[in-house]
């Protein structure tokens, strides 16, 4: 809408139109002058990771290895402040970026026996004002898995039980879900959907064949546990995953109440069970193994994610969108039409709410949804000229065009400026916790060169 309006009260948009006609409706208004800018919904980020925004760029040069070295991190290192840190960096990258909604999964894989790692990654998402998705559940194998933990200052070891982690789920649900007014959720989060297989790459078929006993059991006490708290389900696949679940379809973890992230290589069999199960689809870039074309050709709708922000990622929802279109541009032959700057757009806001079950709340700018809103200063040089709105916004605006950004009504950043958070203060905590734990973790081993003057990187 050129020269357009919309009406807050409360937490609820109750007006859109053109100035002119909202002016007159509204003469008791606080008054935000949005000239040369762009209202858009808030971007949502349905799958990212938090406790990566500490340790960025750690083992980014030993990718083969990055997992075996920031897991085992996350396992025996981090200490309960290292978390409400995590929480303030990674929710004001969050937040200058223009995203009001998002998910966190409580490390790479998700460690559930102490609660107080998600509820205080949660105070500071609530200190900042945003809505934040608190993802815990069962690790992968094995099962019991090992953890230290720091709460004297010393190091703890013990081994956690897979009802221990359920049990630390159910506490963080318990303590989190529907608090901050309804802006902080938890999801139920496995690792992944089926724990027996490769967890973080596709299974050929003679690798992904029969469902272990540990495999039922894991998706029955997902299911369960989410049915006892009625909270929604989020886990990762791959391919072979999808085609072993729906083996067991009375507990499989697909449906509607699940977002499923990466879906890497997956079969065209299995992208009929997605789609036959209504199961929501996330992607993160470059992704060039997912069929997300294809998934969408068959009406999956597929939200783009940052999965940020370790080792080498970001929470710029939009140039994360901007490298979903390149990718699928060169998978596809060059294929420049595919993706539109519109769907792109949708796959950052709409398609991201639906993912999340959300979408009757935020992803759009309509009338009885939520105030959650991002504003574009849209002048500046590398947007001009101010025509084609949405193809400057896929194609040119960056995390740092953001204005002002609004979360149930109420103003979080105005004019650039941060007004919930002192941002120097939080940055410095969180500095000062990330260097504690590269030294508890020696992590310094994994800090290397930038390869000054080489071509290709040897060890």
């Amino acid at each position: 809408i050129e020269n357009g309006a919309l009406a807050i009260e409360g937490d609820r948009i109750v007006d859109i139109g053109t100035t002119e006609e909202l002016a007159p409706r509204h003469t008791d208004k606080t008054v935000i002058d949005c000239r040369g800018k762009l209202i858009i919904p808030g971007l949502i980020d349905a799958h990212g990771h938090a406790g990566h925004a500490l340790i960025r760029s750690i083992a980014a040069d030993t990718n083969a290895l990055w997992m075996k070295i920031v897991t085992p991190t996350y396992y025996h290192y981090v200490t309960r402040d290292y978390w409400y840190a995590d929480g303030l960096v990674s929710g004001l990258e969050r937040l200058r970026a223009g995203v009001t909604t998002s998910a966190s999964i409580i490390t790479s894989m998700p460690r559930a026996d102490d609660p107080a790692f998600a509820i205080n990654h949660a105070r500071a998402y609530i200190e900042i004002g945003l809505r934040e998705i608190i993802c815990v559940g069962p690790s992968g194998l094995p099962w019991p898995h090992p953890v230290t933990r720091w709460e004297t200052g010393k190091p703890e070891r013990r081994h956690i039980s897979f009802e221990e982690m359920i049990e630390g789920s159910e506490a963080v649900i318990e303590a989190l879900n529907g608090t901050a007014d309804g802006r902080i959720q938890v999801y139920l989060t496995p690792f992944t959907i089926v724990p027996s297989v490769e967890p973080s790459n596709a299974s050929s078929p003679d690798q992904a064949v029969k469902l272990t006993e540990g495999d039922r059991m894991q998706a029955r006490r997902v299911r369960e546990t989410a049915r006892k708290w009625g909270v929604r389900l989020h886990s990762d696949a791959f391919a072979g995953q999808i085609r072993m679940a729906f083996q067991d379809k009375e507990n499989a973890l697909l449906g509607p109440d699940i977002h499923l992230q990466h879906c890497w290589g997956i079969s065209h069999d299995e992208i009929d069970i997605l789609a036959e199960t209504g199961t929501r689809v996330t992607h993160a870039p470059p992704g060039r193994a997912t069929p997300i074309m294809e998934m969408m050709s068959k009406g999956i709708r597929v939200a783009i994610t940052t999965d940020g922000v370790s080792p080498s990622r970001h929470f710029d929802m939009l140039q994360t969108a901007r490298l979903a279109q390149f990718t699928q541009h060169l998978l596809h032959n060059h294929d420049r039409y595919l993706l539109p700057p519109g769907k792109v757009f949708e796959m950052i806001t709409i398609d991201a709410a639906h993912a999340l079950g959300m979408e009757h709340e935020i992803g759009s700018l309509e009338v009885g949804k939520k105030a959650d809103i991002t504003i574009v200063d849209m002048m500046k040089p590398h947007l001009m000229p101010n025509w084609m709105p949405v193809h400057r916004l896929i194609h040119q605006v960056l995390g740092s065009d953001v204005d002002t950004v609004i979360v149930d009504g109420k103003i979080l950043m105005e004019g650039g400026k941060v007004l919930t958070t002192d941002v120097g203060a939080a940055l410095a905590f969180g500095q000062e916790e990330a260097l504690a734990l590269a030294a508890r973790a020696s992590l310094e081993a994994h800090m290397h060169d930038p390869g000054w003057s080489k071509l290709y990187r040897t060890f």
